[in-house]
């Protein structure tokens, strides 16, 4: 007897598809844009983040130190942040004794529910963090909404 397969039920397979074509096309971007001596090669980083939702939107903060703005990419699609990025060493010729700081490229998604507004989403990177503002939506339920009525002739039943 087989084991089952996980699954993401939450997580359509086309939109997994499309997550790992944006990621690819992200990690691309920024090799294509780094000089030489600032592309990563190996190595895998996991930033840590917050999400926090506020009375205008959500904020989502990730600790980056050492990641300059030109080796990240954010992208929000569907519903989904994600941001993608390169973290250089600081000294790769150096000789090292103990390493415990990460680096090497990473991505993480965010999944948001509701209607956000990505048009007038914005990110600022400040001391080793990166904050990510995208804002809710005016609320438009229960408000009243005209259609209007197009007419296209007179027609009578045959």
């Amino acid at each position: 007897m087989m084991a089952p397969v996980a699954q993401f039920p939450f997580v359509p397979a086309g939109d997994l598809r499309e997550l790992g074509d944006d990621i690819r096309e992200l990690f691309a971007d920024i090799e294509a844009q780094l000089p030489p001596d600032k592309r990563v090669y190996s190595g895998e980083c996991h930033p840590v983040l917050d999400v926090l939702e506020t009375s205008t939107g959500v904020e989502i903060i990730f600790d980056i130190t050492g990641v300059q703005a030109d080796a990240l990419r954010v992208l929000f699609r569907d519903g989904v942040v994600l941001v993608a990025g390169a973290k250089a060493p600081s000294n790769p010729a150096g000789t090292y004794h103990l390493v415990e700081r990460e680096f090497g490229r990473f991505a993480r998604a965010v999944r948001l529910t509701g209607a956000f507004d990505a048009s007038a989403a914005r990110a600022s990177l400040e001391n080793g963090e990166l904050t990510i503002v995208i804002p809710r939506r005016t609320e438009r339920r229960g408000r009243p909404h005209a259609v209007p009525i197009v007419s296209t002739g007179d027609r009578h039943p045959a």
